[in-house]
């Protein structure tokens, strides 16, 4: 933990910019592949990214950042949603549609199909910058 803080204190703001831009950019397909694992509301998502991003001591994604990409989802059929009473609340659970699936599924072979493909920039990125095993090799 105290290597992590070490780390995220020696980056500067703009390298803190940087990672926060990948970050974004990978949190819609994340949100639907979290969604694909059970039926989740959105304050379960939340706290699901902050807990991985826990070590870094960053605050937990408001709901102005994770309640949109719901909307969107559920808005492109990708996910659906149903109110449920809990005592006096009520809270959104999201599950996957099958539209959602095959969305992932055609993502999964994306990156099956750019793994076979020895010279994808993306499998070499990723294999160089969060060291992804090929078990290939």
């Amino acid at each position: 933990m105290k290597a992590h803080k070490e780390l995220l204190n020696s980056m500067s703001n703009y390298e803190k910019k940087l990672i926060r831009g990948l970050m974004r950019g990978f949190g819609n397909t994340m949100i639907l592949w979290l969604i694909s694992k059970k039926r989740q509301h959105g304050y379960e998502i939340m706290t699901k990214f902050h807990e991985s991003t826990a070590p870094y001591n960053t605050k937990m994604p408001s709901a102005s950042k994770i309640y949109p990409v719901l909307h969107d989802l559920e808005k492109n059929n990708l996910i659906k949603g149903s109110w449920e009473h809990h005592g006096k609340r009520r809270v959104k659970y999201y599950e996957i549609t099958t539209e959602g699936e095959e969305a992932l599924s055609r993502f999964r072979k994306m990156g099956k199909f750019a793994k076979k493909n020895k010279s994808s920039l993306w499998v070499e990125f990723f294999k160089d910058m969060i060291d992804v095993e090929d078990n290939n090799e």
